[in-house]
């Protein structure tokens, strides 16, 4: 706590003396972000609005960056990096997309054979499809369950932020990483690391039960481009108020389990530039903002009003 305090004060110092203009130290690749439920597009002080109508949300790129998945009224949808060509892949709620690395699949959560959150992949060539069950390994083969309409979430930040089900498939294509899982039947609320092949899981952040005296989440997980770090947004209220975490983001380190935090507080939503920036949602005279971050030296940078950032792939 004490840690995302002290870095809670610098982002204020900083913020307090930067104009509410967009300013980056060297030339990025294209970032796709929400404003007002639409996305824009944009690699430095111009941007691109490629969608209207303010029901879109969690922009992602492929692989080859030619297309990003998003959802628009909580289904899942592809469109041409410029906004054209849409075309819609599911008839039911989808949580934020993720792209296989070879760009033939698209992760999404929607509501398992459990009655709880389950991830499918689905074509993302071809006409709309039946989607394929990925997590819980135990609903493999079983019937997909009906779509349930998609309820919007409201109320504070975190209130928002707690059943996001946004996944992540990691750049080696093996793994998975996604809000909930079996870790359920132990824990309040969970994020876990999936193994595509077998359906095995691992637990990598867990909040009450189990014997935790805690309560929170862990939601948005993303994979550095190497893989050897995976980044999520996080919440926590503990025992006593010493314990308390605001909204904030934690790196991981699969290798070691080695958990540290990043950013600063109120940070959300990370997607990595690299393996010392990323751009993440910060805050910023009470508005998101998405903002470059210096990993290693805690240095921040506007980008542009907006959330959800996703750093388009390059080559």
């Amino acid at each position: 706590m004490k840690k995302i305090t002290a870095v809670l004060a610098a982002t204020g110092a900083f913020l307090a003396a930067t104009p509410a203009v967009a300013r980056t130290a060297a030339a990025l690749p294209a970032i796709a972000y929400v404003r007002d439920g639409d996305i824009y597009v944009s690699s430095g002080p111009g941007e691109k609005r490629l969608t209207t109508g303010g029901v879109h949300s969690r922009p992602r790129w492929s692989p080859d960056g030619k297309r990003i998945a998003y959802l628009a009224g909580g289904l899942l949808w592809t469109m041409k990096a410029d906004g054209t060509a849409r075309r819609r892949l599911t008839t039911r709620p989808a949580g934020g997309p993720s792209w296989s690395p070879d760009g033939k699949w698209i992760a999404f959560a929607s509501l398992s054979c459990t009655g709880g959150p389950g991830v499918y992949r689905i074509a993302a060539a071809g006409a709309t499809g039946t989607p394929e069950v990925l997590f819980p390994r135990d609903c493999r083969g079983e019937e997909v369950p009906p779509a349930e309409s998609a309820t919007p979430r409201v109320g504070a930040l975190a209130d928002r932020l707690r059943t996001d089900d946004a996944v992540a498939w990691s750049p080696d294509g093996t793994k998975i990483a996604f809000r909930g899982g079996d870790c359920e039947s132990v824990y309040d609320s969970c994020l876990s690391v999936g193994t595509v092949a077998t359906g095995g899981e691992r637990t990598v952040a867990a909040y009450g039960g189990g014997s935790l005296q805690n309560s929170g989440f862990a939601v948005v997980p993303s994979w550095r481009g190497d893989g050897r770090r995976l980044a999520w947004t996080a919440y926590q209220k503990g025992e006593t108020t010493a314990e308390n975490e605001p909204v904030h983001l934690v790196e991981y380190d699969p290798a070691t389990q080695a958990k540290h935090t990043v950013g600063g507080a109120m940070d959300r939503e990370l997607a990595y530039l690299g393996t010392t920036r990323a751009v993440v949602t910060g805050q910023y005279r009470g508005g998101s903002w998405v903002t470059v971050v210096g990993l290693t030296d805690g240095s921040r940078r506007l980008f542009h009003s907006g959330s959800q950032p996703s750093v388009r792939p390059t080559r």
